[in-house]
């Protein structure tokens, strides 16, 4: 092997070379903010704004929890009344504190919506992806330090407008909004002129703040994107870059294109609710004693191509990040690299783009033409293909690995368990056939939630473990997080296994009580095990929200490298310094996972370190000189050149 001039070295793939233009844009061109509103509360450093929106997810995430549990108590014992519901929600919500069914709409309106786009969305990218992929890649900062911070307080703002929905009462004096979390029209084009409970200012305010959202989203999207193409690090050519960094970048461009499309038909609805437009509004819609409405034109499907040509991809906005965390996590721990590094990009994007693709089949039962229904079918199983690529592929990287069960590993391997057993039965859902039967079931309740809702959260428990010591300088407690893990994994399945077979016997989705039907007594054992199972599993996150304010404070001091993993954020101090780097720019010499390698002293390399290392365990050139192959490699690893 012939060594290289210095003066000529090369980084073999094109993308970001010595010329890189990532130094126009960052922190080396100003000092660190001294006061504390610029330093925490307005700050444009990425790693803080990282913080506040895992902070903001994770005030959210307990919102909806507690709503939950509420729904739960409603379905166990719906004739039982709980004085505090009446106190905390006034007479009209709960008089006697009995729950009322428009209530429980309301809650299940503003838990859906409140977990999908304040926890699923804000937590895996706007949190760990603000935070992590400047330095996974060996940036100083995000593109747009000031749209960043713009991105975040539209986020809060868009949060806050939705928790004042709750407060403002509806058309007949009941809490929030009670359109569900699709906002279905007619009856959230018309509700408020109906007097129908729970259309009124809190249902504008709940338009308000998904069109709200959608702006923030587009501000993070367009500033991942010129991150990550722009301001790589030298040697950190694409296929260098963690899988992480591919999850980030896939899922910025699905919101980049799809939240656009929300939030045209939020202003469309907020229209039709207040400016006597007709978008979804149908000709000669007769309501009871109102006569026919004054509106012609419009059409309900509309909204919802629009509103699922997001909401589909919504769903990999979601788990997306929790793929890339996993295979980050799995390869750290089994000590290998990642089984099929190139496989696993093309297949993320594969998921992105056919995301696109499938958003018809939650109409399946609209109407709409039986060749569309076949069309959007074939395409909806067709997406099972590159799922499936990554399961095998995360088994693969466990294969004949020697695995460190640390608290991180546990969430990763319950995140894959969760995407499988919530994927198989996407498989029964995409056919037409059978989703006509389970569509308004709890059979899609148990399906989306454990595919997107537990198993996307349990690839936030993974992040968290594991980067905390990175973020916050000192490590979570092991012991508390096995505890934490182990009643979560339990209880989910507890939750949601059941929901399937509740869903086959017909129970439909959305009621507030099932007394009144005889043929669904049978399940009333289910009903109390999902219900205590699900405030077991509910009080067990106090035990991780204990763990996580305890350690900021007193847990154990953390290294830089605590985990003895590979990639850039761990070449660095731990909480890294306000420029990631401490002024001195790293430099890329190998790809993301290169674990066990032979003759190499430990069994793990780092990407900054440019030796070569030979089957009898002799280093090869020092950082000054690195040889031609001390640069190759993949992401995948130590398996070969990648683009010289």
């Amino acid at each position: 092997m012939a060594e290289v001039d210095p003066g000529h070295e090369t980084h073999g793939e094109t993308g970001a070379g010595h010329d890189a233009p990532h130094a126009a844009a960052g922190h080396s061109h100003h000092a660190p903010p001294s006061g504390f509103i610029r330093k925490y509360i307005f700050s444009v450093d990425h790693k803080v704004i990282g913080i506040q929106y895992l902070l903001l997810a994770l005030f959210s995430v307990f919102v909806g929890l507690i709503m939950s549990v509420l729904m739960r108590l409603k379905l166990t014992w719906p004739d039982r009344g709980w004085p505090l519901l009446q106190t905390l929600f006034g007479a009209e919500a709960a008089p006697g504190g009995n729950m009322q069914p428009e209530f429980y709409l309301s809650l299940v309106t503003m838990h859906g919506t409140i977990m999908v786009f304040f926890v699923l969305t804000t937590a895996p990218q706007g949190g760990f992806g603000n935070y992590f992929l400047p330095i996974q890649i060996g940036a100083e900062d995000m593109a747009f330090p000031v749209l960043n911070m713009l991105s975040f307080w539209v986020t809060l703002v868009g949060l806050i407008v939705i928790i004042s929905a709750i407060f403002f009462p509806g058309a007949a004096s009941v809490i929030g909004p009670t359109g569900g979390w699709t906002g279905y029209p007619p009856l959230s084009a018309i509700g408020d002129k109906l007097n129908v409970p729970g259309q009124g200012m809190g249902m504008n305010l709940w338009i308000t703040s998904i069109a709200i959202f959608c702006v923030a989203s587009l501000l993070g999207a367009l500033n991942f994107i010129t991150t990550l193409l722009n301001m790589r690090a030298r040697g950190m050519s694409l296929m260098r870059m963690p899988l992480t960094c591919w999850s980030w970048f896939t899922t910025a461009v699905l919101a980049l294109l799809s939240f656009p499309v929300l939030l045209a038909a939020g202003i469309l609805l907020l229209l039709d609710r207040n400016a006597g437009t007709s978008f979804f509004v149908p000709t000669g819609l007769c309501c009871g004693q109102n006569g026919v409405l004054d509106h012609q034109g419009g059409s309900p499907i509309l909204w919802q191509h629009l509103f699922w040509f997001f909401g589909h991809p919504e769903v990999y906005i979601a788990i997306l990040p929790g793929m890339g965390a996993t295979s980050h996590i799995l390869s750290t721990f089994a000590r290998k690299p990642v089984f099929g590094y190139r496989a696993m990009v093309f297949a993320m994007f594969a998921i992105g783009l056919l995301g696109f693709f499938v958003w018809g089949h939650h109409m399946f039962i609209s109407g709409m033409s039986p060749y569309s229904s076949m069309a959007f079918s074939i395409l909806t199983l067709s997406i099972g293909v590159p799922s499936a690529i990554k399961t095998f592929n995360w088994l693969g990287t466990l294969w004949g690995a020697k695995i460190r069960f640390t608290t991180p590993m546990l969430f990763a391997l319950g995140f894959v368990s969760l995407f499988v057993a919530g994927g198989i039965t996407g498989l029964v859902l995409g056919q037409t056939s059978l989703d006509l039967s389970m569509h308004d079931s709890y059979f899609v309740l148990a399906h989306f939630h454990l595919v997107m809702g537990v198993a996307a959260i349990f690839g936030m428990f993974a992040g968290m473990y594991f980067w905390f010591p990175k973020m916050f300088g000192r490590m979570m407690s092991e012991r508390l997080g096995k505890i934490h893990f182990w009643p979560t994994l339990i209880g989910v399945y507890l939750i949601f296994i059941p929901m399937h077979s509740m869903g086959l016997v017909g129970m439909p989705r959305r009621y507030s009580s099932f007394t009144e039907y005889e043929f669904l007594r049978r399940v009333d054992p289910l009903v109390m095990l999902v219900t205590i199972a699900a405030i077991v599993t509910a009080a067990a996150q106090l035990i991780f929200l204990f763990n996580f304010v305890w350690s900021l404070f007193k847990g154990k001091k953390a290294s830089a490298n605590p985990w003895e993993a590979t990639t850039l954020e761990w070449a660095t101090t731990s909480p890294p310094p306000f420029d990631n780097f401490g002024g001195k720019e790293p430099e890329v010499y190998r790809g993301a996972y290169e674990y066990s390698v032979p003759g190499a002293p430990d069994d793990y390399i780092m990407q900054t370190d440019p030796s070569v290392y030979d089957e009898h365990g002799e280093g090869g050139a020092a950082r000054g000189a690195p040889r031609r192959d001390a640069v190759r490699g993949g992401g995948n690893g130590h398996d070969g050149h990648d683009g010289h």
